[in-house]
């Protein structure tokens, strides 16, 4: 258990360095390449920053950027942190802790997702209304931290209603489509079978991944208003006669980086 000592400390190296942001955005796979967009920039390596897990999957480099996107101050992490990488959920949001201690007020999480729903195409993005947690784990378990949150904290509005109207209004100002989907948690990191995704489907899933989850669980647990969206970068296994693999992922995310860059920016610059 990662306790509010280690978090301090954590978050005090970051604010050392980095000095404060205004809102945090954590990249997904095919998003790495983002912060090249900020203005006045700095970053630590995961690895300098007290106690912090570094990140092991591919595209993930693992830095924590802070610069100046638009008008906001922000910080980018350039890749997360999954459970499938051997770590605790502990680990796997220590950062949204952090950023809550950081006094960053607003949250917005991206990720490479499978489309589970079949009238929709790769290539799509998905806001992330609502989820399920398929792992049969939960970040919230142990010790809980009373200083960041409640024991048991309500998930009715785990994704911000706020933050998500606001992106939708932007996607139709800049002419870009935008679904609205319940995404589900599966562990990782092998992708899901056919069948998983015919279950996915009937429980009212519309797309698949390994993370984010856990974020938004502990990001509703210390009151940090938090937006998600997916990039929908194949279609999941079963739909298409083809076999799934990482890299194809990466090409399609970066096929779409730059209506999700715009999207994202838009959105920053009107919170």
């Amino acid at each position: 258990m990662i306790d509010m000592e280690t978090l301090r400390q954590a978050a005090g190296y970051v604010r050392a360095q980095l000095g404060p942001a205004d809102i945090g955005i954590v990249l997904g796979s095919g998003l790495g390449s983002y912060t090249e967009t900020l203005e006045n920039r700095a970053c630590v390596p995961y690895k300098a920053i007290p106690d912090f897990p570094v990140s092991t999957a591919p595209g993930h480099e693992g830095k924590w950027w802070a610069g100046d996107l638009g008008s906001k101050r922000v910080y980018m992490l350039q890749g997360r942190i999954h459970f499938y990488e051997g770590r605790s959920l502990d680990e796997v949001t220590m950062y949204v802790r952090m950023m809550k201690l950081l006094g960053v007020r607003a949250l917005i999480l991206t990720n490479a997702a499978g489309c589970v729903n079949a009238s929709w195409e790769a290539g799509d993005l998905m806001l992330i209304r609502d989820f399920i947690n398929y792992s049969g784990i939960n970040p919230l378990i142990g010790p809980n931290l009373d200083e960041m949150g409640p024991r048991f904290p309500d998930m009715g509005a785990a994704c911000d209603k706020a933050m998500g109207t606001l992106c939708l209004e932007q996607a139709k100002r800049l002419d870009i489509r935008l679904r609205e989907g319940v995404y589900m948690w599966f562990s990782g990191p092998s992708y899901e079978t056919p069948a998983e995704v015919r279950m996915a489907r009937i429980l009212g899933a519309d797309a698949v991944g390994m993370s984010t989850v856990p974020e938004l669980i502990v990001a509703r647990h210390c009151g940090l208003p938090t937006l998600g969206i997916s990039c929908l970068t194949n279609m999941a296994a079963g739909i298409l006669d083809q076999p799934l693999n990482h890299l194809e992922v990466m090409e399609a995310a970066n096929r779409v980086q730059q209506a999700f860059r715009s999207l994202i920016t838009a959105t920053v610059e009107a919170l």
